[in-house]
Protein backbone atom coordinates (compact mmCIF):
# COMPACT_ATOMS: atom_id res chain seq x y z
CA UNK A 1 0.00 0.00 0.00
CA UNK A 2 1.97 3.65 -1.10
CA UNK A 3 -0.08 5.10 2.12
CA UNK A 4 -1.00 4.00 5.02
CA UNK A 5 -2.18 5.40 8.68
CA UNK A 6 -1.21 3.13 11.82
CA UNK A 7 -1.32 3.56 15.52
CA UNK A 8 2.14 2.72 16.61
CA UNK A 9 5.51 3.74 18.30
CA UNK A 10 7.18 5.43 14.77
CA UNK A 11 10.97 4.49 16.21
CA UNK A 12 9.86 0.92 16.38
CA UNK A 13 8.93 1.05 12.64
CA UNK A 14 11.35 -0.64 9.93
CA UNK A 15 11.44 2.01 6.94
CA UNK A 16 13.96 3.80 5.05
CA UNK A 17 13.27 6.51 6.64
CA UNK A 18 11.41 7.87 9.83
CA UNK A 19 10.41 11.67 10.51
CA UNK A 20 11.60 13.78 13.17
CA UNK A 21 9.68 16.72 14.20
CA UNK A 22 12.13 18.35 15.41
CA UNK A 23 13.20 21.84 16.44
CA UNK A 24 15.10 24.73 14.93
CA UNK A 25 18.08 23.89 16.43
CA UNK A 26 18.15 20.40 16.21
CA UNK A 27 18.13 19.36 19.65
CA UNK A 28 17.09 16.91 21.68
CA UNK A 29 13.25 18.57 22.76
CA UNK A 30 13.35 15.96 25.59
CA UNK A 31 9.54 15.17 25.08
CA UNK A 32 7.37 14.17 22.16
CA UNK A 33 8.61 12.64 19.25
CA UNK A 34 11.86 14.11 19.08
CA UNK A 35 12.59 12.95 22.47
CA UNK A 36 11.47 9.43 21.84
CA UNK A 37 13.44 9.48 18.15
CA UNK A 38 16.80 10.91 20.41
CA UNK A 39 16.54 8.35 22.95
CA UNK A 40 15.93 4.79 20.48
CA UNK A 41 18.57 6.05 18.01
CA UNK A 42 21.20 6.78 20.99
CA UNK A 43 21.42 10.55 22.63
CA UNK A 44 25.53 11.10 21.85
CA UNK A 45 25.26 10.07 18.35
CA UNK A 46 21.66 11.49 17.20
CA UNK A 47 23.30 14.48 19.01
CA UNK A 48 26.86 14.68 17.44
CA UNK A 49 25.23 14.45 13.98
CA UNK A 50 22.65 17.34 14.61
CA UNK A 51 25.13 19.65 15.79
CA UNK A 52 27.41 18.79 12.90
CA UNK A 53 24.55 19.80 10.86
CA UNK A 54 23.99 23.45 13.15
CA UNK A 55 20.00 23.80 12.48
CA UNK A 56 17.24 23.46 10.43
CA UNK A 57 15.02 26.41 9.03
CA UNK A 58 11.36 26.29 9.97
CA UNK A 59 9.20 24.32 6.63
CA UNK A 60 12.78 22.80 5.64
CA UNK A 61 13.99 19.10 5.78
CA UNK A 62 17.93 17.55 6.87
CA UNK A 63 18.84 14.24 6.94
CA UNK A 64 21.02 11.92 9.74
CA UNK A 65 21.37 8.32 9.97
CA UNK A 66 19.10 6.32 12.36
CA UNK A 67 21.89 4.60 14.02
CA UNK A 68 20.11 2.33 16.91
CA UNK A 69 16.74 2.96 15.39
CA UNK A 70 15.36 -0.21 12.65
CA UNK A 71 15.06 2.71 10.30
CA UNK A 72 18.32 3.39 7.99
CA UNK A 73 17.84 7.23 8.80
CA UNK A 74 15.69 10.00 10.28
CA UNK A 75 14.59 13.06 8.70
CA UNK A 76 14.36 15.67 10.55
CA UNK A 77 11.78 18.91 9.50
CA UNK A 78 10.61 21.52 11.48
CA UNK A 79 7.17 22.51 11.54
CA UNK A 80 5.52 25.62 12.25
CA UNK A 81 4.50 26.99 15.80
CA UNK A 82 0.56 27.69 15.52
CA UNK A 83 0.33 31.30 16.27
CA UNK A 84 -3.08 31.48 15.13
CA UNK A 85 -3.75 30.53 11.43
CA UNK A 86 -2.90 34.15 10.23
CA UNK A 87 1.08 34.05 9.96
CA UNK A 88 1.78 31.39 7.22
CA UNK A 89 1.44 28.45 9.20
CA UNK A 90 -0.25 26.34 6.50
CA UNK A 91 2.04 27.37 3.78
CA UNK A 92 5.22 26.45 5.95
CA UNK A 93 3.43 22.95 7.40
CA UNK A 94 2.88 21.56 3.60
CA UNK A 95 6.38 23.03 3.11
CA UNK A 96 8.03 20.59 6.06
CA UNK A 97 6.03 17.46 4.45
CA UNK A 98 7.25 18.30 0.81
CA UNK A 99 11.18 19.05 2.04
CA UNK A 100 10.89 15.80 3.56
CA UNK A 101 9.68 13.95 0.90
CA UNK A 102 11.63 15.15 -1.63
CA UNK A 103 14.52 14.52 0.36
CA UNK A 104 13.57 10.77 0.76
CA UNK A 105 13.55 10.51 -2.88
CA UNK A 106 17.40 12.58 -3.43
CA UNK A 107 18.86 9.42 -0.69
CA UNK A 108 16.55 6.84 -3.17
CA UNK A 109 14.54 5.67 0.20
CA UNK A 110 11.33 3.96 -0.91
CA UNK A 111 9.54 4.18 2.57
CA UNK A 112 9.25 6.50 5.04
CA UNK A 113 6.93 7.12 8.09
CA UNK A 114 5.85 10.28 9.33
CA UNK A 115 4.15 11.57 12.66
CA UNK A 116 1.58 13.97 12.63
CA UNK A 117 3.45 17.31 12.43
CA UNK A 118 3.43 20.60 14.59
CA UNK A 119 0.19 19.25 16.27
CA UNK A 120 1.75 18.56 19.44
CA UNK A 121 4.12 21.63 21.26
CA UNK A 122 3.80 23.26 18.69
CA UNK A 123 -0.40 23.58 19.22
CA UNK A 124 -1.24 22.88 15.35
CA UNK A 125 -5.05 22.47 15.52
CA UNK A 126 -4.83 18.96 14.97
CA UNK A 127 -7.84 18.73 12.61
CA UNK A 128 -6.14 20.94 9.73
CA UNK A 129 -2.68 19.32 11.06
CA UNK A 130 -4.24 16.23 9.21
CA UNK A 131 -5.70 17.90 6.84
CA UNK A 132 -2.60 19.61 5.62
CA UNK A 133 -0.64 15.71 6.36
CA UNK A 134 -3.67 13.45 3.91
CA UNK A 135 -3.41 16.20 0.91
CA UNK A 136 0.48 16.81 0.94
CA UNK A 137 1.49 13.37 1.39
CA UNK A 138 -1.27 12.19 -1.50
CA UNK A 139 -0.18 15.01 -3.80
CA UNK A 140 3.92 13.32 -3.68
CA UNK A 141 2.69 10.00 -3.96
CA UNK A 142 0.56 10.72 -7.16
CA UNK A 143 4.11 11.69 -8.53
CA UNK A 144 6.39 9.34 -7.25
CA UNK A 145 6.61 5.93 -6.04
CA UNK A 146 7.03 5.78 -2.57
CA UNK A 147 5.37 4.07 0.56
CA UNK A 148 4.77 6.72 3.21
CA UNK A 149 2.88 5.70 6.62
CA UNK A 150 1.20 8.32 9.01
CA UNK A 151 1.52 6.98 12.42
CA UNK A 152 -0.91 8.35 14.94
CA UNK A 153 -0.93 8.27 18.63
CA UNK A 154 -4.63 7.45 19.26
CA UNK A 155 -7.88 6.78 16.95
CA UNK A 156 -9.83 9.62 16.21
CA UNK A 157 -8.69 11.48 12.88
CA UNK A 158 -11.81 13.69 12.76
CA UNK A 159 -9.94 15.55 9.94
CA UNK A 160 -12.84 15.02 8.12
CA UNK A 161 -14.73 18.05 9.73
CA UNK A 162 -17.77 17.96 11.47
CA UNK A 163 -20.53 18.02 9.22
CA UNK A 164 -18.74 15.16 6.69
CA UNK A 165 -18.24 13.19 9.86
CA UNK A 166 -21.65 13.74 11.46
CA UNK A 167 -23.66 12.78 7.46
CA UNK A 168 -21.31 9.56 7.67
CA UNK A 169 -22.94 8.68 10.71
CA UNK A 170 -25.84 9.35 10.00
CA UNK A 171 -25.60 7.77 6.18
CA UNK A 172 -24.38 4.36 8.89
CA UNK A 173 -27.01 4.65 11.16
CA UNK A 174 -29.32 4.36 8.32
CA UNK A 175 -27.93 1.89 5.87
CA UNK A 176 -25.83 -1.24 8.76
CA UNK A 177 -27.17 -4.00 9.51
CA UNK A 178 -26.14 -5.38 12.67
CA UNK A 179 -27.11 -8.66 12.52
CA UNK A 180 -26.00 -10.79 9.08
CA UNK A 181 -28.49 -12.20 6.98
CA UNK A 182 -29.94 -15.62 7.57
CA UNK A 183 -28.51 -17.22 4.31
CA UNK A 184 -30.27 -20.66 4.98
CA UNK A 185 -33.81 -18.96 4.95
CA UNK A 186 -35.05 -18.44 1.14
CA UNK A 187 -33.73 -15.11 -0.50
CA UNK A 188 -37.60 -13.72 -0.76
CA UNK A 189 -38.15 -13.22 2.40
CA UNK A 190 -35.24 -9.98 2.61
CA UNK A 191 -34.81 -7.50 1.46
CA UNK A 192 -31.32 -6.13 0.05
CA UNK A 193 -30.83 -3.18 2.69
CA UNK A 194 -32.48 -3.97 5.80
CA UNK A 195 -33.41 -7.22 7.90
CA UNK A 196 -35.99 -9.75 7.53
CA UNK A 197 -39.27 -8.42 5.92
CA UNK A 198 -42.71 -9.72 6.01
CA UNK A 199 -43.34 -13.53 4.10
CA UNK A 200 -46.42 -11.86 2.34
CA UNK A 201 -44.34 -8.16 1.36
CA UNK A 202 -43.54 -8.41 -2.57
CA UNK A 203 -40.01 -8.16 -2.08
CA UNK A 204 -38.66 -5.09 -3.98
CA UNK A 205 -37.03 -4.92 -7.34
CA UNK A 206 -33.34 -5.32 -7.25
CA UNK A 207 -30.87 -3.60 -9.67
CA UNK A 208 -28.08 -5.76 -11.08
CA UNK A 209 -24.87 -6.11 -8.55
CA UNK A 210 -27.51 -5.45 -5.32
CA UNK A 211 -26.33 -5.40 -2.02
CA UNK A 212 -26.20 -8.70 0.04
CA UNK A 213 -24.96 -10.03 2.97
CA UNK A 214 -21.26 -9.80 3.47
CA UNK A 215 -18.90 -10.16 0.04
CA UNK A 216 -21.22 -12.94 -1.02
CA UNK A 217 -22.82 -12.13 -4.65
CA UNK A 218 -26.11 -13.90 -5.40
CA UNK A 219 -26.53 -14.93 -9.06
CA UNK A 220 -27.38 -11.82 -10.77
CA UNK A 221 -27.81 -11.96 -14.41
CA UNK A 222 -26.82 -8.70 -16.12
CA UNK A 223 -27.51 -8.52 -19.82
CA UNK A 224 -24.93 -7.31 -22.31
CA UNK A 225 -25.21 -3.67 -22.99
CA UNK A 226 -27.20 -2.92 -19.97
CA UNK A 227 -26.66 0.87 -19.03
CA UNK A 228 -27.65 2.06 -15.61
CA UNK A 229 -28.43 5.79 -16.81
CA UNK A 230 -25.33 7.19 -18.08
CA UNK A 231 -22.73 4.45 -15.71
CA UNK A 232 -19.90 2.51 -17.69
CA UNK A 233 -21.45 -1.24 -17.88
CA UNK A 234 -19.61 -3.32 -19.93
CA UNK A 235 -21.06 -6.80 -21.75
CA UNK A 236 -21.35 -9.70 -19.10
CA UNK A 237 -18.53 -11.88 -20.79
CA UNK A 238 -15.89 -9.00 -19.82
CA UNK A 239 -13.74 -10.25 -16.86
CA UNK A 240 -12.71 -8.14 -13.72
CA UNK A 241 -9.39 -7.12 -15.42
CA UNK A 242 -10.87 -6.31 -19.21
CA UNK A 243 -13.31 -4.41 -17.55
CA UNK A 244 -11.20 -2.05 -15.70
CA UNK A 245 -9.09 -1.63 -18.46
CA UNK A 246 -11.76 -0.45 -20.53
CA UNK A 247 -13.11 2.03 -17.89
CA UNK A 248 -9.44 3.03 -18.08
CA UNK A 249 -9.92 3.95 -22.15
CA UNK A 250 -13.31 5.06 -21.49
CA UNK A 251 -12.58 8.00 -19.16
CA UNK A 252 -9.39 8.66 -20.60
CA UNK A 253 -7.15 7.62 -17.77
CA UNK A 254 -3.41 6.40 -17.74
CA UNK A 255 -2.55 3.33 -15.83
CA UNK A 256 -0.41 5.46 -13.30
CA UNK A 257 -3.40 7.90 -12.66
CA UNK A 258 -5.52 4.43 -11.93
CA UNK A 259 -3.32 3.04 -9.73
CA UNK A 260 -2.03 6.10 -7.61
CA UNK A 261 -5.21 7.19 -7.60
CA UNK A 262 -6.36 3.79 -6.32
CA UNK A 263 -3.72 3.95 -3.80
CA UNK A 264 -2.20 0.65 -5.32
CA UNK A 265 1.27 -0.95 -5.85
CA UNK A 266 2.38 -0.56 -9.12
CA UNK A 267 3.27 -4.26 -9.02
CA UNK A 268 -0.53 -5.19 -7.90
CA UNK A 269 -1.51 -3.25 -10.59
CA UNK A 270 0.87 -4.85 -13.47
CA UNK A 271 -1.23 -8.03 -12.48
CA UNK A 272 -4.86 -6.66 -13.38
CA UNK A 273 -3.35 -5.61 -16.43
CA UNK A 274 -1.57 -8.84 -17.73
CA UNK A 275 -3.71 -11.54 -16.37
CA UNK A 276 -7.00 -11.87 -17.52
CA UNK A 277 -8.39 -14.01 -15.13
CA UNK A 278 -7.02 -12.13 -12.40
CA UNK A 279 -8.89 -12.93 -8.61
CA UNK A 280 -8.59 -9.36 -6.75
CA UNK A 281 -9.53 -8.74 -3.19
CA UNK A 282 -12.42 -7.04 -2.40
CA UNK A 283 -10.18 -4.00 -0.76
CA UNK A 284 -8.54 -3.55 -4.50
CA UNK A 285 -12.07 -3.69 -6.13
CA UNK A 286 -13.21 -1.15 -3.34
CA UNK A 287 -10.19 0.95 -4.06
CA UNK A 288 -10.66 1.22 -7.55
CA UNK A 289 -14.10 2.28 -7.44
CA UNK A 290 -12.24 5.31 -5.77
CA UNK A 291 -9.34 5.70 -8.20
CA UNK A 292 -11.57 4.96 -10.94
CA UNK A 293 -14.40 7.97 -10.53
CA UNK A 294 -16.90 5.17 -10.79
CA UNK A 295 -20.33 6.26 -9.65
CA UNK A 296 -22.79 3.58 -7.85
CA UNK A 297 -23.72 1.50 -10.48
CA UNK A 298 -20.37 1.25 -11.90
CA UNK A 299 -19.01 0.44 -8.99
CA UNK A 300 -21.63 -2.03 -7.72
CA UNK A 301 -20.86 -3.64 -11.76
CA UNK A 302 -17.06 -3.80 -10.89
CA UNK A 303 -17.31 -5.54 -8.04
CA UNK A 304 -20.05 -8.18 -9.49
CA UNK A 305 -17.36 -8.72 -11.95
CA UNK A 306 -14.84 -10.01 -8.87
CA UNK A 307 -17.52 -11.83 -7.19
CA UNK A 308 -18.92 -9.23 -4.48
CA UNK A 309 -20.94 -6.80 -3.69
CA UNK A 310 -21.34 -3.86 -1.31
CA UNK A 311 -22.47 -5.32 1.66
CA UNK A 312 -25.09 -3.43 4.64
CA UNK A 313 -23.20 -5.30 7.10
CA UNK A 314 -19.96 -3.92 6.39
CA UNK A 315 -18.83 0.01 7.92
CA UNK A 316 -16.42 0.25 5.31
CA UNK A 317 -18.14 -0.97 1.81
CA UNK A 318 -21.09 1.86 3.50
CA UNK A 319 -18.36 4.59 3.87
CA UNK A 320 -17.38 3.93 0.45
CA UNK A 321 -20.66 3.84 -1.16
CA UNK A 322 -21.05 7.29 0.21
CA UNK A 323 -18.02 9.03 -0.88
CA UNK A 324 -19.34 7.16 -4.33
CA UNK A 325 -23.12 8.24 -4.02
CA UNK A 326 -21.50 12.01 -3.34
CA UNK A 327 -19.05 12.08 -6.11
CA UNK A 328 -16.06 12.21 -4.07
CA UNK A 329 -12.46 10.19 -5.16
CA UNK A 330 -10.25 11.50 -2.94
CA UNK A 331 -8.64 8.42 -1.97
CA UNK A 332 -6.51 10.19 0.81
CA UNK A 333 -10.06 11.91 2.17
CA UNK A 334 -11.83 8.25 1.64
CA UNK A 335 -8.73 6.41 3.85
CA UNK A 336 -8.91 9.21 6.36
CA UNK A 337 -12.88 8.90 6.71
CA UNK A 338 -12.42 4.89 6.97
CA UNK A 339 -9.43 4.89 9.61
CA UNK A 340 -12.01 7.99 11.64
CA UNK A 341 -14.44 4.95 12.23
CA UNK A 342 -11.82 2.51 12.86
CA UNK A 343 -12.13 0.71 9.16
CA UNK A 344 -9.65 -0.86 7.18
CA UNK A 345 -8.19 1.21 4.56
CA UNK A 346 -8.18 1.08 0.68
CA UNK A 347 -5.62 -0.59 -1.24
CA UNK A 348 -2.93 -3.33 -0.90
Amino acid sequence: MPFNIIRDDIVRLEVDAIVNAANPDLKNGGGGVCGRIFEAAGVEEMTAACDAIGGCSTGSAVITPGFNLPAKYVIHTVGPVWQGGERGEETLLRSAYRASLRLATEHDLESVAFPLLSSGNFRYPYEQALAVALDEINRYIFQNDMQVTLVMFDQTATALGFKLRSDLISYIDDHYVEEHLNLNRPREHYGPWAGPIAKQEKPPREKPGALHDEDLLYSVQMQPGIVFDNALVFPREKTFSEAVLSIIDAKGMTDVEAYRGSNLDRRLFSKIRSKTRYNPSKSTVLALTIGLKLSVEEAEDLLARAGFAFSPCNKRDLIVRYFLEHGEHDIARVNGALYDFDQELLGV
